[in-house]
């Protein structure tokens, strides 16, 4: 690990907790310059012991269940529990050190039989259900009502109806996955700094920039490979730089670096996740339901997996027709330009999809990032979006304390000059982040406990080298504009009760305000402020934005082919009963593909099992579908703003108010239908995907 990482001791007068006291910064905001990385084991021990103490005196409260002393009392306890997990997944995913990883090795079934402690106490359901029986009486409001389903609906899903000994089952099986997912994020970390391709001669590295060539040999230094240069790996299967390089021996050497991590050696994840697979089944059996899929499903936007299914396969055969186009237009460039009897390969894709953008669309990927200036995106692109839509302002607070020495703090203002939350911006990789984009919270909005939004957004573009500027492709502009999507929904929620704040949506919803916001990315307006070159100022030429704007659909038939083999994964892996599951992972890919129609050798799943981390770790089990299904809405909810008056403050207070203060305060489809005045219609995402006729 990086040695800018660890977080290092202080020293604390007694009684002083930093992870678990409130904090007297505005919002709440963590200390991070008084959190030493041994210090969560202590508060862990104290947070549970606290929190389980106020379980108790509800369980036992002599007097009758009602809503306030029981569910509101349910969302004021654990607070300083809530608050210690949350910090630590924010430093476990980015800041990761040996301390950090033996206390999440040594607590994660700590913690999974704290939560089944509490989920599975009998005198505590007891209350809920009576409470639950008798709703309609006891809720004065719609959002009482809410929470009400939902704690109840999270009780029974959690197994409180189960007898005594399917518990004591459940509770094995649930401290058992919290073990196997604590040793799959530790691999996989591991086996992704460990996959990152050392290069000993430069000239290997032709195709790249400059710039990109200094940040390799950064990236080496920091390793201690001084004089080498280091290709790190990004969490897809496909490398961002394999659209650069000349060289295909090294094309093919670090695509085959990324699609094998994981799958052999010390770093193995392929018996972990096959038994996280059968356990997962075994606990839907015990919980009534046939699979996992159908477990998870039952509580999404999509019902079923039945449901999500026929949205996915309504989709192959248009991304199938469209990447077979692309294939060949690949494969004549390929044989014309450089190589008359070859084959397109996988690690071919990008370089000669990079050459039909130079050449048919006049389009150089190094060109273009010459006006996606980092800074500049962020503050004339992002924010002024955010500000244009919804009249909000960004102060930067460098006077707050930062976890990692990249990470900038801005705090969010309402237009009357009202604060209302706080956005950590961690964006550059380093071997001790996991792989991909996110946005945490940590803290979450509440009227009745009076918190207010804390949000991260995190990402790992590459750190240019020392005096250089951090110059974006189109997809990372993408990626910041979607993160910030989450960020939104985080900071607007506008609800009484923790539980129904935010993102806390269904895993079919929550995508939708973080798609929605990439639209903006490239409306004239926002495009115009921030693309701009990183040296002159002066705005991107209208020509070559014309091109980028013909260009468009171009590979969309590729782009959306390897999100759905990677759905279509997550289901088959998620649809097995537990004596199903095979202990062959590889080939039960390359069945699960085929069965599909998606095994096309050239266009490998966005995530191989192995590395899947969305669905092994990330709460993505049964729903990486969610990215298409929301794609439906988020397309919708667009042209509904180009259909009346685009980008107006009117329009922007309309979805803040229908949809990102709202939370889960109401179903996700009566929240959707409040905002457009119907139900979704997947023709605007047809279009925008290029895949109708």
């Amino acid at each position: 690990m990086d040695s800018t990482t660890s977080l290092q001791p202080h020293h604390a007068a007694p009684g002083d907790d930093p992870v678990l006291d409130v904090s007297t910064l505005p919002h709440g905001a963590p200390r991070f310059d008084r959190i030493a990385s041994g210090d969560f084991r202590g508060a862990f021990d104290r947070a549970m012991a606290e929190e389980l103490a106020e379980i108790e005196r509800i369980a036992t409260d002599p007097d009758a269940p009602t809503f306030g002393n029981t569910l509101e009392a349910l969302e004021r306890s654990g607070l300083r529990l809530r608050q210690a997990t949350r910090i630590f997944a924010v430093l476990l995913s980015t800041t990761s050190d040996a301390t950090l990883e033996a206390i999440d090795t040594e607590y994660a079934s700590k913690l999974a039989a704290h939560r089944d402690a509490i989920a599975l106490d009998p005198r505590l359901f007891a209350r809920v259900r009576a409470i639950h029986d008798r709703r309609e009486n006891l809720a004065p409001g719609a959002e009482q009502r809410r929470l009400i389903e939902r704690v109840y609906s999270g009780f029974t899903r959690s197994g409180a109806l189960l007898n005594d000994a399917d518990k004591t089952t459940l509770r094995s099986i649930n401290t058992e996955l919290s073990d196997l997912v604590s040793t799959f994020r530790r691999r996989l970390l591991a086996g992704n700094n460990a996959a990152a391709l050392v290069v000993d001669d430069q000239s290997m590295l032709d195709g790249l920039t400059a710039e990109d060539i200094a940040a390799a040999a950064a990236g080496a230094a920091s390793r201690g490979l001084d004089g080498k240069w280091v290709l790190p790996l990004q969490n897809t299967t496909q490398q961002p730089v394999l659209a650069s390089l000349r060289r295909r021996a090294m094309r093919k050497r670090l695509f085959h670096a990324s699609i094998s991590r994981n799958a052999g050696g010390e770093n193995d994840t392929t018996a972990l996740v096959t038994r996280i697979a059968r356990l997962r089944a075994e606990r839907a059996r015990l919980l009534g339901f046939p699979t996992h899929a159908a477990l998870v499903l039952d509580d999404e936007g999509a019902s079923n997996p039945d449901n999500a299914l026929a949205l996915m396969k309504r989709l192959v055969a248009p991304a199938a027709a469209r990447t077979r186009e692309e294939a060949s237009r690949l494969q004549a460039r390929m044989r014309d330009a450089d190589d008359p009897t070859g084959v397109l390969e996988p690690w071919d894709w990008p370089f000669y999809a990079e050459q039909v953008r130079k050449t048919d669309y006049d389009i150089d990927e190094a060109e273009v990032r010459q006006y996606f200036e980092l800074e500049r995106v962020l503050r004339d692109g992002v924010f002024f979006a955010a500000t244009s839509l919804y009249g909000i302002a960004f102060r930067e607070r460098p006077d707050l304390p930062v976890y990692h020495p990249d990470v900038r703090v801005f705090e969010v203002l309402e237009p009357d000059g009202r604060s209302i939350g706080l956005v950590y911006f961690d964006l550059f990789a380093r071997p001790s982040k996991r792989g991909g984009a996110w946005m945490n919270a940590l803290s979450v909005q509440s009227h009745l406990l009076g918190t207010t939004p804390v949000v991260t957004n995190v990402a790992n573009l590459a750190k240019p080298s020392p005096g250089n500027p951090a110059l974006l492709t189109a997809t990372e502009v993408t990626t910041l504009f979607h993160e910030f999507g989450h960020a939104l929904h985080g900071l607007f929620s506008n609800v009484r009760y923790a539980t129904l704040a935010g993102t806390a949506v269904p895993r079919d919803f929550v995508e939708l305000p973080s798609q929605f916001n990439e639209h903006w990315a490239t409306e004239p307006a926002v495009f115009e402020r921030y693309a701009r070159h990183y040296r002159t100022g002066e705005p991107m030429p209208a020509a070559l934005k014309e091109r980028i704007d013909r260009a468009r659909l171009f590979n969309a038939g590729y782009a959306i082919s390897e999100v759905l083999a990677a759905v279509f994964l997550d289901f088959e892996w998620h649809q097995l009963a537990a004596d199903g599951v095979p202990d062959d992972v590889a080939g039960f890919e390359s069945a699960a593909l085929e069965r599909h129609g998606m095994a096309d050798r050239e266009v490998p799943p966005r995530y191989r099992t192995p590395y899947f981390a969305h669905i092994w770790m990330l709460g993505y089990a049964a729903g990486y579908y969610s990215y298409l299904w929301s794609a439906v809405l988020d397309n919708d909810a667009y042209y509904w703003f180009r259909e009346n008056g685009g980008m107006t403050r009117a329009n922007g207070q309309r979805f803040r108010d229908c949809v990102l203060s709202r939370g889960r305060t109401g179903e996700a489809a009566e929240l959707y239908r409040e905002f457009r005045g119907r139900d979704a219609a997947i023709e605007p995402l047809l279009a925008e995907r290029g895949l109708t006729a």
